[in-house]
């Protein structure tokens, strides 16, 4: 009798990882580390081009965002129009470390910021605009934002011009993190990315012999497309590395609890590096159906605050201010959301005023646009230009 059993054979379990996958995973790993280099060197290159313009530009500039209200209105209107919460605030990171912007003018336009972002969720949202009921969710998800952040604004706004406890409290946690001098403890990002930086400047100055002003035209230009090119492949690189495994586990976490999801929010958010990712995927799972209002409205909170992460990294390459500059992004969040989520009754007003708004733009869906321009274009618009002629 022949003996049937045979050796056992071991394959390869289908959810183990293949040489392909390992070597995708290495080269995402390191164009993600190249991005990053890119990011962080047009960061300090920006700081670099406004302190070389000297003083009467920095005073010129610092003159045109005075007004705190105008200051809040610029950073609405520059936000919209880049779609990016994160590259704004990036770029008045790179204007503190440049002496080209004050820590307190800085403070209204980060908040303007922060309401500027969210006009990404809206253009997600109208995208379902011929699905009547789906729109109707999905327009309440992503304008339920802006009310938070409108009453966020309304709120600290107020109480920042009277007290100034957001440019005080940031300031004395970057003195605890980098020292009065800024060299209390070594920065090895810094190390890796000035080099960079001199090398440009001085191409630029010494080998080109271009003037001061056309070398700082020149720089701020390099670094505005860095810091772009850097943000907008970064999130790509970032959502093959993270989302796609993400977005299953996303939606059941979402719907466990409040503070679940506002942790999940803002693990996703730390992950690709911008809550338009994190609230803009939202979006559609909010018009299907699938994650209700006040779970996507916690981890809209956690988004809020793993968005800071991005202005914290460019802050490196800077100042103390820089950094203070950061932490006042990351404190004013904390403060919103404290002041506004734990009491179920106030959090809910945003809820109600964006479900209120949706329910009047799937009526008239033409309102919705007119809400987008007006809000995020118009206003601000206008505020800028009245201060302009009243100065003029």
């Amino acid at each position: 009798m022949t003996d049937r059993t045979t050796s056992p054979t071991f394959e390869p379990s289908p959810s183990a990882p293949t040489p392909q996958k390992i070597l995708g995973i290495v080269l995402n790993v390191l164009i993600l580390l190249g991005l990053l280099y890119i990011f962080l060197c047009s960061i300090g290159l920006f700081g670099a081009a406004f302190k070389l313009v000297g003083k009467e530009f920095s005073k010129n500039l610092i003159a045109t965002t005075s007004n705190p209200v105008v200051g809040l209105m610029i950073g609405l209107l520059a936000t919209s129009l880049i779609q990016s919460s994160s590259s704004s605030t990036s770029i008045v990171v790179g204007m503190v470390a440049g002496g080209a912007l004050t820590v307190q003018g800085a403070i209204p336009i980060i908040m303007g910021a922060n309401m500027g972002t969210t006009v990404t969720n809206t253009l997600v949202a109208m995208t379902s605009m011929n699905r009547r009921t789906e729109f109707q969710r999905a327009f309440a998800g992503a304008t339920m934002h802006d009310f938070f952040n409108l009453m966020a604004i309304a709120i600290l706004f107020p109480i920042e011009q009277a007290t100034h406890y957001l440019e005080n409290s940031a300031t004395w946690i970057s003195l605890q993190l980098v020292g009065a001098e800024g060299t209390k403890y070594p920065n090895p990002v810094k190390a890796v990315v000035k080099p960079l930086v001199k090398k440009v400047q001085h191409g630029l100055t010494d080998d080109a012999g271009l003037a001061d002003g056309w070398a700082t035209v020149v720089m701020v230009v390099i670094a505005l497309a860095g810091i772009f090119f850097a943000l907008t492949y970064l999130t790509k690189v970032l959502k093959r590395l993270v989302l796609t495994k993400a977005e299953g586990s996303f939606t059941k976490k979402l719907n466990s609890s409040g503070l679940a999801a506002m942790l999940m929010g803002l693990l996703l958010t730390v992950a690709v590096q911008s809550s338009s990712i994190t609230t803009s995927l939202m979006v559609p799972l909010i018009g299907a159906g699938i994650v209700p209002l006040e779970s996507a409205f916690a981890a809209t909170m956690g988004a809020n605050i793993g968005t800071t992460v991005t202005a914290l990294l460019a802050s490196m390459t800077g100042s103390p201010q820089a950094v203070t500059v950061a932490v006042v992004h990351l404190l004013f969040n904390i403060s919103g959301i404290v002041l506004i989520y734990p009491i179920a009754a106030v959090r809910r007003i945003p809820i109600r005023l964006a479900t209120g708004l949706a329910k009047r733009t799937a009526e008239k869906r033409v309102y919705a646009l007119l809400y987008m321009v007006g809000i995020f274009f118009v206003m601000p618009l206008v505020f800028v230009m009245l201060d302009k002629l009243l100065r003029a």
